[in-house]
């Protein structure tokens, strides 16, 4: 039976990079892991090579050419993208070895700017997988993904599952110049953005 499968990858990025495109306002681009194939992750599943190699080049010649590759901060329960909870836009996907690359801007939304503060207070994210399809079991016991997979997107979550995935940030683009705020908590982070956003904050 088809239901929504998610994995999840931890998530690293270099926090000079990150102050450096807030305080300059450009565009936060990050690369790293986003899947593995044939690799058992800690959801107990294994995703084999040639069932994601056609979701990747289905992924690449879809969404990521018609600059959609649109992800959420955090999985909803849908197989729906949400875009009042957008995140970021896949603009790349490649191969090395078993591995799949990414490279994923960060966009400048309410959600966008969340995660932007949760790298550069030193907070490890997850990237995550989302899609639709069916799994059956080995003999041992491991949850062998099916044909009928549909890759949805890629999503940042709080909880990683697939080991090893670790995102630095490569490229800033222009834009202009905004104060950087010293942030130690996840509460703090979401205050500031939501203070900058409507100018008035209860808090």
């Amino acid at each position: 039976m088809s239901q929504l499968l998610v994995e999840h990858i931890p998530f690293k990025v270099d926090r000079l990079l990150v102050e450096a495109s807030i305080k300059e306002n450009r565009p936060l681009v990050v690369k790293g892991i986003l899947q593995k194939a044939g690799t058992k992750n800690q959801n107990g599943r294994i995703y084999e090579r040639k069932i994601l190699e056609r979701e990747i080049q289905k992924y690449i010649e879809g969404p990521i050419k018609e600059n959609r590759a649109l992800g959420e901060l955090d999985h909803p329960e849908s197989s729906v993208i949400n875009l009042n909870n957008v995140s970021h836009n896949i603009k790349k996907v490649w191969w090395d070895g078993d591995t799949v690359m990414g490279e994923v801007e960060v966009l400048s939304t309410p959600a966008g700017n969340i995660l932007k503060e949760l790298f550069r207070s030193g907070i490890t994210v997850g990237i995550s997988s989302r899609g639709m399809g069916s799994v059956e079991e080995n003999a041992n016991g491991t949850l062998i993904v099916q044909e009928d997979f549909d890759l949805l997107c890629w999503d940042f979550v709080s909880t990683p599952s697939t080991p090893g995935a670790y995102m630095t940030p490569t490229t800033l683009k222009e834009g202009i110049e905004t104060p950087i705020k010293d942030y130690t908590k996840v509460n703090n982070i979401i205050r500031d953005i939501i203070c900058d956003n409507t100018g008035m904050c209860k808090c």
